[in-house]
């Protein structure tokens, strides 16, 4: 088996595979927050690509997260921001969720054998949800605006390295041999590494940079969200058994 990493959703395209597992991670923080909200027992995350779809279902009275250029929208329950999900506001609930990069990554690889969502806090499980169903898997790093970052490469890298050092897979392309040595060559300091970064420097300007130590714990949350399509519509659940 192989992995690949895709370094944006703009050259996705020349990555899909129907066959593969595609995990889509956005580190900050859209796919570290959706790990954090089913970690605090949200039953169901709809992703969905735009402002106006989301307001759609504020209308009807959904409750629904909202995230642009790094700042919650206006008339939005919730954010980005993986603190914004605590058990007492989600859990047993349904949630509507965009934002600026993470959802619309997840509506590109829909047509994908498998979509799970994957970020540092529930890295093993997706590693363990890849192994258990024995596939390719191309990680889909959703970048900011089609453009390539190093936070979500690092995952990418941290996810080749787990799957390769059991022995059932291999790189797939260059793509997956550099993110590896980016995660190998700097996964003891990682906060510092990515510090002079772009996304970095934009949670900074808004006062949101709280976040990024919990978005760099590996494996705080054990969960795998998945993607299903019921009718029309994309929807996450967290996967029960793998």
């Amino acid at each position: 088996m192989k992995i690949d990493v895709c370094f944006s959703p703009a050259l996705y395209s020349v990555y899909h595979n129907p066959e593969a597992i595609v995990v889509v991670v956005d580190v900050f923080r859209a796919t570290t927050t959706m790990a954090a909200a089913f970690k605090n027992g949200v039953r169901s995350i709809r992703p969905v690509a735009t402002v106006e779809e989301v307001q759609e279902y504020e209308a009807k009275g959904w409750l629904v997260g909202a995230e642009r250029n790094v700042k919650r929208c206006d008339f939005a329950d919730f954010g980005n921001s993986p603190f914004d999900y605590t058990a007492e506001k989600v859990a047993g609930k349904d949630v509507v969720f965009t934002t600026t990069n993470g959802t619309r990554a997840i509506t590109i690889a829909k047509e994908a054998y498998r979509v799970v969502t994957g970020a540092f806090i529930n890295l093993q499980a997706v590693a363990d949800y890849c192994l258990f169903h024995a596939r390719d898997v191309v990680v889909l790093c959703s970048g900011w605006q089609d453009k390539v970052n190093v936070e979500d490469t690092l995952f990418g890298g941290a996810l080749a390295d787990v799957l390769i050092n059991t022995g059932k897979y291999e790189s797939a392309s260059d793509a997956a041999l550099i993110a590896r040595d980016m995660w190998t060559d700097n996964k003891e300091n990682l906060i510092a590494y990515l510090d002079p970064t772009d996304h970095i420097a934009r949670l900074k300007a808004n006062h949101l940079e709280d976040a990024v130590p919990y978005c760099l714990t590996p494996d705080s949350a054990i969960v795998v969200p998945e993607l299903s399509m019921e009718g029309e519509t994309l929807v996450l659940r967290k996967v029960i058994t793998i």
